[in-house]
C-alpha cells in the first residue's frame, strides 16, 4: 500500500492545502514504517493504531469501534449478551495501565454475585497475564460456554493484597430495572443502565409497585448509583415519567443537527408523590441527565455523593454500514433545564452523604470525568492546584517541620478546601460511618420520604439554591 493510495480518499472541498500536507505526511510515515520497521508490520494493526491515536487525542470518549466492538456495543444496548456480566474498559494511565478495568458489574449476574466492584483492575485471567493484551483479547478469555468457570485475579484500591475469584459463566440477560416495595408503601426502583428497554421496564415496575400497595405509592427512591448511562432517548423518557411537561435536557454541538431541546409531555406517573434520587461518582451521562432534570425542576431531592461529570454526547457513526466498524464520536454537550453544563463538573446532591465503612478514615475516592486525561472543559491550571506527595520519599524522621510533612499537610488542606467548594450548593453534608451489610444512603432516603413535613421543607430549601 503506497502513501498516495492512503490519502487518495481525502479529496474533500473543505480541506485546505495545509491539511493535505499533513495527510501526505501521515502517508509518508506509514510507508516508512511499512518498508523499514524491524519486523514486517501488519498494515491493519498500525492503521487502526493511528485511528485510535487520532480519536484519543480529542477526548476520552471518542473512539474507533472494530466490527467486534460495534457488535458488542449493540448487544449491550439491546440488553442481552453472553458473559460474566461486567462492563469493562482498558486502563490507559497510571500504574494500572494496560489492565482491564471494571466499570460496573451488572446486577444479578455472575460477576455481581461474585463481588466484583467498579474500579477493580483485572490483571490475570485463567492464569494468563493481561499485560500486553488488547481489550478484545482479554474479553475473549472471559467468554466461554455457559456453566464453565473462569479464574480472575484483580487489584482493588483499598485492599493491600490481590483478590482471586472463580466465576461460573452464564447467559447474561440484563434487566435494566430492579424494583421492590419498601416499608411504609415506598417504592424502590434501581436503574442499572439506559438500554432500549429501560423506560418501558421502569414504567411497568412502578405500575406493579402501585398495585402491590393498593393502587398508590407514598414515595419513591430512584437509585441511579453506579449507573454508567446509555441511550439519550431513554434518559429523556425516564425523566418525562416524573415531570409534567417542560424542558428535560438540551444539547449543543458544532453542527445544527447536533443541537436540540428535549421537552416532555404533559402528565406524570406519580403526581404529588415525593421522590429521592440516589447518585454517586458512578452515576454518569444519561444518569446525570435524569438527576439534573429532576433537580433543576425541583421534582426530587438528590442524595449521595457528586456524580461522575460526563456531560458530552457521543454519536455512533457506522463505517460502510458497520462492515468496517464504527466511530463513537463526541458531537455535543448536554445542558440541564437551568442551562448547567455537567461536563467535568458533575451534579452535587442536595444532601451530600459520603460513606465510610468500619476501619476507613475517609470515604473511598473514585475517579471522575475531570480526572481523565484529555477530558473536555477541565481548566488548564487544574493540575497546578493539586500537590501530590512523592510515594518514593521515605517517611520523614522528624515532625511537621520537615519538607515531606509540609507537602502532606498542604495536600490535606487542599483536599479539605476542594470538598468545601464542591459541596457549596448542597443543603448539608452528612458523613456517615455505615456497617458493611447496610445501605445507609438508602435508609436515609426512606427515612426522609417517611417524614413528609421535613421532605417538603428540604425540597423548598433546595429550590432556592443557585446552582
Amino acid at each position: 500500500m503506497t502513501a498516495a493510495a492512503l490519502t487518495s480518499g481525502f479529496a474533500r472541498p473543505n480541506f485546505n492545502a495545509e491539511t493535505f500536507q499533513q495527510l501526505d505526511l501521515f502517508g509518508e510515515v506509514f510507508e516508512q514504517v511499512h518498508e523499514n520497521y524491524v519486523s514486517e508490520p501488519e498494515d491493519k494493526v498500525i492503521i487502526e493504531g493511528a485511528i485510535d491515536g487520532m480519536l484519543s487525542s480529542l477526548d476520552p470518549h471518542s473512539s474507533y469501534l472494530t466490527v467486534e466492538d460495534f457488535d458488542r456495543m449493540q448487544e449491550q444496548t439491546r440488553g442481552s449478551f453472553a458473559g460474566l456480566g461486567i462492563q469493562v474498559s482498558q486502563e490507559t494511565e497510571g500504574a494500572g495501565r494496560g489492565l482491564v478495568k471494571v466499570i460496573s458489574p451488572i446486577d444479578e449476574t455472575p460477576a455481581a454475585r461474585a463481588g466484583l466492584q467498579p474500579g477493580d483492575l483485572i490483571y490475570e485471567i485463567d492464569g494468563e497475564s493481561v499485560f500486553g493484551m488488547t481489550l478484545d483479547e482479554a474479553i475473549s478469555l472471559m467468554k466461554g460456554p455457559k456453566g464453565t468457570a473462569v479464574d480472575i485475579k484483580l487489584i482493588r484500591e483499598e485492599e493491600n493484597e490481590p483478590l482471586e475469584f472463580n466465576i461460573v459463566r452464564d447467559i447474561v440477560t440484563v434487566s435494566p430495572v430492579i424494583s421492590r416495595l419498601e416499608e411504609g408503601g415506598i417504592g424502590y426502583v434501581r436503574l442499572t443502565g439506559f438500554t432500549a428497554q429501560t423506560e418501558r421496564k421502569m414504567r411497568e415496575a412502578i405500575r406493579d409497585l402501585k398495585e402491590e400497595n393498593d393502587g398508590e405509592l407514598k414515595g419513591l427512591v430512584l437509585d441511579l448509583r453506579n449507573n454508567p448511562g446509555g441511550l439519550l432517548d431513554q434518559a429523556v423518557g425516564v425523566s418525562n415519567a416524573f415531570l409534567d411537561g417542560g424542558e428535560i435536557v438540551s444539547t449543543k454541538g458544532r453542527r445544527r443537527k447536533d443541537s436540540m431541546r428535549e421537552v416532555g409531555e404533559p402528565g406524570e406517573m406519580l403526581a404529588g408523590v415525593p421522590i429521592i434520587v440516589l447518585v454517586n461518582a458512578g452515576s454518569a451521562s444519561a444518569s446525570e441527565i435524569v438527576a439534573g432534570a429532576l433537580q433543576d425542576r425541583n421534582r426530587a431531592l438528590l442524595l449521595g455523593t457528586k456524580s461522575f461529570g460526563k456531560g458530552s454526547v457521543q454519536t455512533v457513526l457506522p463505517l460502510q454500514n458497520g462492515m468496517n466498524g464504527a466511530l463513537r464520536l463526541t458531537t455535543a454537550r448536554y445542558y440541564t433545564p437551568s442551562g448547567r453544563s455537567i461536563q467535568a463538573q458533575g451534579i452535587v446532591p442536595d444532601i451530600v452523604m459520603p460513606i465510610t465503612r468500619p476501619g476507613q478514615e475517609e470515604p473511598a475516592q473514585r475517579r471522575r470525568e475531570a480526572d481523565l486525561r484529555g477530558a473536555l472543559d477541565v481548566p488548564e491550571d487544574a493540575a497546578e492546584d493539586m500537590v501530590d506527595a512523592d510515594p518514593e520519599v521515605e517517611e520523614a524522621p522528624e515532625g511537621p517541620t520537615t519538607a515531606q510533612q509540609i507537602l502532606l499537610d498542604g495536600q490535606a488542606s487542599l483536599k479539605k478546601k476542594e470538598r468545601e467548594k464542591e459541596n457549596a450548593t448542597a443543603l448539608f453534608v452528612e458523613p456517615t460511618e455505615c456497617p458493611l451489610e447496610e445501605d445507609c444512603q438508602l435508609n436515609r432516603a426512606l427515612e426522609l420520604l417517611g417524614d413528609k413535613p421535613t421532605y417538603a421543607q428540604l425540597l423548598s430549601d433546595a429550590s432556592a439554591i443557585e446552582r
